[in-house]
């Protein structure tokens, strides 16, 4: 297995901030989607690097072991521990050569057979993978599935009604494959939810503003609003004030993994002033106010 430099693949420093990973990763991700490079065998490698990279670079942790033991930074553990059974033994052992396989390790420290002489299989589990995708926010009022490519598999997920931009969900087994009969790692999914309405979401409860004429907010009257499950009519009450408040109870966005269960819609009137006027209603606005309203 060649040595691939993941920061090479995500165009980052060694030192680059999560952030900077982040941001690289989703530019990359993008540019060589399958959907957009149909039968391009050339970008469908690249985008499996991106997120193989991206998959360790963005994992503390995983990063750490990938900056010291390179392309078999997921047997760090193993390393680690076999440095240990040998240093208790036969004196330290450092591993530093990261063109050699980790079988090849093993080899030179146990001569491929464990401590009681007999073959030694050593099983691992498959690497975790790492996609994102991309939904328009009225995509998940309700629960839906969909089929993706991973490493050229297609597999069919189920995604929950009110998922949140940034949200993670976990594939069990649909990761890497594992070594020696080891078990597959898991596939972990993060969603970009793009707002496609005149809403702003948080959590469940929903805000927008609407305009109301200058008629109805000093006399009342009825409006009609369109909200994300039906139009519903509002009662505007006799001098309402621009940017009064009101809340309307369940009309908000479903609840995440609860479709029957929405949260609520908040409305700030904006109060509509006319830019401009007839005659008859100068006159009338002239009137007004010589009463001194």
């Amino acid at each position: 297995m060649d040595f691939i430099d993941y920061y090479k693949v995500l165009g980052v420093p060694k030192n680059a901030s999560a952030e900077a990973i982040k941001k690289s990763y989703r530019k990359l991700a993008r540019k060589y989607h399958p959907d957009l490079n149909p039968k391009n065998a050339e970008a469908e490698k690249k985008f499996k690097q991106i997120n193989e990279a991206h998959e360790v670079l963005s994992d503390p942790k995983k990063r750490k072991k990938y900056d010291e033991y390179g392309k078999d930074w997921q047997y760090a553990d193993e390393f680690e521990k076999a440095k240990r059974e040998r240093g208790r033994g036969q004196g330290a052992y450092t591993y530093t050569d990261q063109s050699r396989d980790f079988s090849d390790f093993f080899e030179a420290m146990f001569g491929g057979r464990g401590f009681s002489g007999r073959q030694r299989t050593v099983q691992f589990r498959g690497a975790d993978y790492n996609a994102e995708l991309q939904l328009q926010l009225t995509d998940v009022q309700t629960a839906q599935k969909q089929t993706l490519t991973i490493n050229g598999k297609k597999i069919r997920i189920a995604i929950p009604v009110g998922i949140e931009d940034g949200q993670t969900i976990k594939i069990k087994g649909y990761g890497g494959p594992g070594t020696n009969g080891g078990p597959s790692g898991d596939l972990y999914i993060t969603f970009a939810i793009v707002n496609n309405t005149d809403y702003k979401r948080d959590g469940a409860n929903l805000y927008k503003s609407v305009r109301i004429p200058l008629t109805i907010a000093v006399l009342g009257g009825e409006v009609k609003v369109d909200t994300l499950s039906g139009r519903v009519r509002l009662h505007i009450k006799p001098g309402t004030k621009n940017g009064a408040k009101v809340k309307l109870k369940g009309k908000g966005f479903p609840k995440y993994k609860r479709e029957t269960e929405r949260g609520d819609l908040f409305l700030t009137y904006q109060v509509d002033l006319p830019q401009t006027l007839t005659q008859e209603q100068k006159r009338l606005f002239e009137a007004l106010r010589k009463t001194n309203v």
